[in-house]
C-alpha cells in the first residue's frame, strides 16, 4: 500500500510540475491519421488534470457538418482556412492537451501558433501501425481512394519532415496507451520551460475566446 501511495504521489507531483511550467500554454499532439491522437490525448489530459479538446470535432460544431461533407462540398482548401482559424481561437483557451488533424500542422500559422502558445508533440508511427488502424473505419476523406496504403506513404513522406519540428516526439506503438501516456509525461516533465513561456493567468472561457467547446 505504501508503494502505491509513493506511486501515486510521485505522478501528481510531476502533473502538477507540467502544469506549473506550460502554464496558459496548450499541450498539443500532431502526428497523421491513426497516430492515437484522440485516444492518446483523453488519457494524458485525465492524467495532468487538464481538459482535452479535439480540433476536428470543434470544426464540424463550428460548420455545422461533418469533415467529409466539408471536404465533399468545399475542397480541402476551404477546409483547411476554417482548420487555422478554429485553431487558432482554441489556442488561446490553453490550458488543455489539444488534438489536431493530420494536416494541421502542415500550416505555418498554424505552426507558428502552437510554438507561440503550446508545445507540440507528435506521436510519430509505422505505415504497418498507422495502416493497421485506419482500415479500421472508412471516415478519412483523405484516404478515400482505390490505394489508400500509396496516399499515407505520400502524406508520411510530405508531413514527416515537419512534424520533426515538434518540441517532443513519442512512437505511437501497439501498447497499452497508458504506457504512451507515461513516455509523453516524462517527456514533458524533463523538458525545459521556453523562455518565452507566457506566465500563469486566469483561464478565459470558450465564449471570451470566441469559440463554441463542447
Amino acid at each position: 500500500m505504501a508503494l502505491r501511495s509513493r506511486k501515486r504521489d510521485n505522478k501528481n507531483d510531476q502533473a502538477g510540475l507540467i502544469r506549473k511550467q506550460i502554464g496558459t500554454r496548450s499541450i498539443v499532439l500532431i502526428g497523421l491519421m491513426g497516430a492515437g491522437k484522440t485516444a492518446i490525448g483523453r488519457r494524458l489530459a485525465n492524467r495532468l488534470g487538464l481538459e482535452f479538446v479535439d480540433a476536428d470535432n470543434e470544426i464540424e460544431i463550428a460548420a455545422g457538418k461533418s469533415i467529409s461533407d466539408i471536404f465533399a462540398e468545399h475542397g480541402e482548401s476551404q477546409f483547411r482556412r476554417g482548420e487555422e482559424k478554429v485553431i487558432a481561437r482554441l489556442l488561446k483557451c490553453g490550458p488543455q492537451v489539444l488534438a489536431t488533424g493530420g494536416g494541421a500542422y502542415m500550416s505555418e500559422a498554424t505552426r507558428a501558433n502552437i510554438g507561440e502558445q503550446g508545445v507540440a508533440v507528435w506521436l510519430k508511427g509505422s505505415l504497418d501501425v498507422l495502416m493497421g488502424r485506419v482500415k479500421r473505419r472508412d471516415h478519412r476523406p483523405l484516404l478515400k481512394t482505390d490505394d489508400p496504403e500509396a496516399v499515407m506513404k505520400r502524406l508520411m513522406d510530405e508531413r514527416y519532415p515537419v512534424y520533426a519540428g515538434a518540441d517532443i516526439t513519442v512512437e505511437s506503438r501497439d501498447v497499452a496507451h497508458d504506457i504512451i501516456v507515461g513516455e509523453i509525461i516524462s517527456a514533458l516533465a524533463g523538458r525545459k520551460q521556453p523562455s518565452g513561456a507566457r506566465k500563469k493567468t486566469p483561464r478565459r472561457s470558450a465564449q471570451q475566446a470566441g469559440t463554441t467547446r463542447k
